[in-house]
């Protein structure tokens, strides 16, 4: 086997030219990396708004219920045989209304009845008047006795007061007339007829509930209020309450909601209070009025409250949806000047019915301005301490001020992310 020998100087020739072609193409490859770089990525978009103030008053959530002022179980105060029923299942009644009907002949025929009796009575009577007023002139005569005359005398006046006991007889019998006809003693919304028209009907001890009928305007409103808001219900109302004052004559207001309503649309007006805490709940009982004209509220219903307390205060609310938080912490995404991103680490307070949540800050270097802008929308977008490009809800740019550059973390606090 022929191995070709290659010289010193060969191979160091060839050892410069590898070399020299290696640095020739690394070279041409950083050139072209160069050229080929892409340039930073815009600002991404997020919605900023400014943050709210308003006046506001502390509020308790409770859940009651609605009662009817009036409940009336309709009873017979007479026997008989229901003749007609004067309402329909579930219809609004008026004091006084035809309920039910029983049968009035028989008592009918009682109050006919006495007044014959009444009429007997009355025609002894007049004969022991006539025989009384004899026996007085006879008596002056000496043609009877003394004692005669005293009979005749005893024997009218027994007759008078069977007269006025035939006639106490007959308005007696009369009220069972009355009686058959059974009206409403309020007026409200009935109920069905437990008996239907043919049925008898008892009276007494153990005579059945025809029917009943609840009261409609006002309707009553129940709820329980624990110890603790009792008291600081108390401390609030302290110089509006004077020793004595009952809670009606306060008109302390309320709201409140049914399970089908959004929020608290319902206005009421407490008016009573227990007089004891309940030991085995810790909660006292109160109860206010509330209007029902149009019979919205139906007895029974399960409602939401809403109790205010305290004197109004200004706060800062903010979108609900705008709050992140970072392990116990709570905090909001605002724009500084340049608008480049910064944290404010918040207390969040009592979320209301719009979605907004009341909020404070920590401390006063990060404390909430109306005129913030906050990052309410595109949260996933922005990172702190980088620019971002601010919009409204429509999607038009919002231009701030600019002082300097908007560069990342420019003019920030690298701590906190504030202006310095």
């Amino acid at each position: 086997m022929n191995v070709k020998r290659v010289s010193f100087s060969e191979r160091r020739w060839r050892g410069i030219s590898a070399a020299f072609f290696a640095s020739i193409i690394l070279a041409t490859g950083v050139a072209c990396s160069k050229k080929t770089e892409a340039p930073p990525p815009p600002p991404p978009k997020v919605t900023v708004a400014h943050p709210e103030t308003r006046s506001l008053v502390d509020e308790d959530i409770y859940n009651g219920w609605l009662e009817a002022a009036e409940n009336v179980e309709i009873r017979s105060r007479v026997r008989g045989h229901i003749a007609k029923i004067g309402f329909t299942d579930g219809q609004i009644v008026k004091k006084g209304d035809l309920l039910f009907q029983l049968d009035p002949r028989p008592y009918e025929a009682e109050v006919g009845s006495a007044r014959d009796q009444l009429r007997v009575i009355e025609a002894q009577k007049v004969a022991a008047d006539r025989d009384y007023d004899r026996m007085k002139e006879l008596v002056t005569s000496g043609a009877v006795s003394k004692s005669e005359a005293d009979k005749s005398e005893a024997r009218a006046l027994s007759l008078a007061a069977q007269v006025e006991a035939a006639k106490q007889e007959i308005t007696r019998k009369a009220l069972d007339v009355e009686y058959a006809r059974i009206t409403a003693p309020i007026g409200g919304r009935i109920s069905r007829a437990q008996l239907t028209v043919g049925n008898f009907v008892n009276a007494g001890g153990t005579d059945p509930v025809l029917t009943t009928i609840v009261s409609i305007d006002p309707i009553y409103l129940y709820f329980n209020i624990d110890e603790r808001s009792l008291q600081r219900y108390q401390k609030a109302l302290a110089e509006r309450i004077r020793q004595g004052t009952r809670l009606k004559e306060v008109k302390f207001p309320f709201n409140f909601g049914l399970d089908s309503e959004q929020g608290f649309p319902n206005k009421g007006v407490l008016d009573f209070a227990n007089n004891r805490v309940d030991q085995g709940t810790g909660t006292i009982q109160v109860r206010g009025v509330v209007a029902n004209p149009q019979s919205r509220f139906t007895p029974g219903s399960r409602v939401r409250v809403r109790m205010p307390f305290g004197d109004p205060y200004e706060a800062v609310l903010v979108p609900d949806t705008a709050i992140l938080t970072d392990q116990d912490k709570k905090y909001l995404l605002v724009l500084n000047q340049q608008n480049v991103v910064v944290r404010r680490d918040v207390n969040p307070g009592r979320l209301l019915e719009d979605g907004m949540r009341v909020v404070s800050a920590n401390n006063k270097t990060q404390e909430i301005k109306p005129s913030d802008w906050l990052i309410v929308n595109g949260l996933q977008r922005a990172r702190i301490n980088d620019p971002v490009e601010p919009m409204d809800n429509s999607g038009k740019p919002i231009g701030q001020s600019k002082t300097s550059e908007a560069q990342p973390g420019a003019g920030t606090n690298p701590a906190n992310g504030t202006l310095p």
